[in-house]
C-alpha cells in the first residue's frame, strides 16, 4: 500500500540553506522509492485557510517513508529547511487499490448506537 509524506510549509524568505535543501532532498528519498508528486506548485483553497505551500512525496509503503525520514541522509539536511521554514509534516498510509468508501461508511453506520 502506498504511503505519503505530506508537508504544509509556511511562506519564508529565500535562503541559501533552503536552496541547498531542495537540491539535496531527492537523493535522500530516491533510495527508498520516493518521488515528488507535488512540489513548488500553486494550490487553490476551496474551504478554510491554507497559507503557504504543499509538498507531497510518494513512497511504496509506510516502512519506506519512515526509513527515509529516519535516514542519516535526510536527518543531515532537515535542519537546512527547519531553521528557515515552519510547517507541519506527516507520514500517512494511502488506501489499497480498489478501496471502497461505501464499505467504510457501512461499518460506521453499523457502529452507531441504536435509536
Amino acid at each position: 500500500m502506498p504511503a505519503y509524506a505530506i508537508a504544509h510549509l509556511q511562506e519564508a524568505a529565500p535562503h541559501p540553506d533552503v536552496i541547498e535543501y531542495i537540491e539535496r532532498i531527492p537523493a535522500t528519498f530516491e533510495p527508498f522509492g520516493g518521488r515528488f508528486l507535488v512540489h513548488a506548485t500553486q494550490h487553490e483553497v476551496k474551504e478554510g485557510s491554507w497559507p503557504g505551500h504543499v509538498v507531497l512525496i510518494a513512497f511504496p509503503g509506510i516502512a519506506e517513508a519512515r526509513a527515509w525520514w529516519d535516514s542519516p541522509a535526510y536527518q543531515e539536511i532537515a535542519p537546512l529547511r527547519s531553521r528557515h521554514i515552519e510547517g507541519d509534516i506527516i507520514l500517512v498510509e494511502g488506501v489499497p487499490d480498489g478501496y471502497d468508501p461505501v464499505v467504510t461508511a457501512h461499518a460506521m453506520r453499523e457502529a452507531l448506537p441504536a435509536e
